[in-house]
This record gives C-alpha cells, structure tokens and sequence, in this order.
C-alpha cells in the first residue's frame, strides 16, 4: 500500500513540475511576444507672460533719510511705467528692507580693532508682471535712463512663461503617443506581424528650453524662464503586444 502511494504521490509531484514549466515557458514567450517603442513629440511656442523684478536701493545716516530716498525712487519709477503705458496694478512694490551698515576699524598694528557704524542700506524689490511681453521687454532695457535722475536702481533679467502650459503638455502627449505607434506598426510590418493593444505606457520628463539653443536636458526636467521663445519636448515609452 505505501508503495502506491509512494508511486502516486510522485506521479503528482511531476504533474505539477511539467505545469510549471509550462506555465513558466508560456508566460517567457508571451512576454517576449511586445513590441517597445519611444514617440517623441515636440513643439515650439512664444511665451505670453513676462516677469520682471527690480530693486531700489539707497544710503543714508539715519533710516528717515534713506526712507525718504526709497520713495523719491519709487514714485519716478511709478511714473516712469505709467508714461510707458503700463497699468498701475501692473507692478507691485515690497516692503522696504532696513539694515545697519559697519565698517571695520583696525588698530596701528594692523590688526582688526573692530567695527564702526557707518549708517543705513535700505532696499526695496518691485515686480512687474504682464501679458504685455514685448511692451515690458523694451521698458526693462530702457529702466537704466532713471539713473540720471537720481534713482538707484538694480534692474534683473526678464523671466518668460506660458499660462497655456496644459494645454501643451497634452498636445505632446499625443504627438508622441502617435509618434510611438507610427514606429511600432513600421516594426511590425516588417516582421510580417500586427500590433495589437497596449501592454504599458510610461511618461518621460517634460523639457521646456530655449528654442535654438544647446541648452541641455535635466533628468528630472528643464524648465526655462529666460527665452521668451522656447521649446517642448516629451517622450512616451509603449509597449505594444503583437498579433
């Protein structure tokens, strides 16, 4: 009796083996039976916001002088951008920043003896922000001309951005989607196949550079703010079964 147990119970045990290995070999050739392929989708856009930043700076003994000074700056700086066509509501001015100043005082050795207050720096950042991209673009180059005016001014770089930014995105998403599957079909005809549903589909990065320029990608993503005129660029990785 126990030797047909025995004999029963590794009868079973090659019956499940042999199932393995099926299951195994099945799930190896239906794995291998995809097609992956990369889309690509690009475009090129010209940014419709411009973010421009500014700074006043001035010096004084006391804090109510360089005050004082701050606003004669901001209030030729206000006029400025109005007589340039710019709304009000359009710049927006921080609070004005105060801090003490030293100089370093040394001994007849040389050696540091240490410091003595030589008054105030003050500092106020104003933005500007419109949709007038070229209007703000001229008035930025131009903002240096309040100097001879008295106006101690640091003026920055405009920073550009596309409020329609989604709607691009998704545009690549497509294109590349599109791109992908164009490059499977030519694979699969050529193997004398047929492409049939997607197995899996994974997003790259989102690149936004500066259009004709060798700016270089990021791997989490490059996202540049100073061209106004730029460049999208999305890929899409699809697997693809084959018929």
């Amino acid at each position: 009796m126990k030797k047909y147990i025995v004999v029963a119970a590794a009868a079973v045990t090659a019956l499940l083996c042999a199932w393995v290995l099926a299951r195994a070999y099945t799930y190896k050739y239906r794995s291998q039976d995809t097609i992956v392929v990369t889309g690509l989708g690009e475009t090129e856009f010209t940014s419709d916001l411009i973010v421009w930043t500014g700074t006043l700076t001035a010096e004084a003994q006391d804090a109510a002088t360089g005050y004082a000074q701050i606003e004669a700056s901001k209030a030729k700086v206000q006029q400025y951008l109005t007589a340039k066509g710019l709304p009000a509501d359009a710049v927006v001015f921080e609070f004005v920043n105060v801090e003490k100043q030293f100089t370093p005082v040394y001994n007849a050795n040389g050696n540091w003896a240490g410091q003595r207050f030589a008054g105030y720096g003050l500092r106020q950042r104003f933005t500007v922000e419109s949709t007038e991209v070229e209007k703000v673009e001229t008035i930025s180059r131009e903002i240096s001309s309040l100097i001879a005016q008295g106006v101690a001014i640091e003026a920055y770089a405009p920073n550009y951005y596309y409020t329609k930014l989604d709607d691009v995105k998704m545009g690549l998403i497509e294109t590349a989607s599109a791109d992908a599957r164009t490059r499977a079909e030519k694979i699969a005809v050529n193997a004398g196949a047929r492409i049939g549903g997607v197995a899996s589909a994974r997003m790259g990065v989102f690149q936004i550079t500066g259009a004709n320029t060798n700016e270089e990608f990021a791997a989490g993503g490059s996202f540049n703010t100073s061209s106004r005129n730029k460049k999208a660029r999305i890929t899409m990785r699809i697997e693809y079964r084959i018929k």
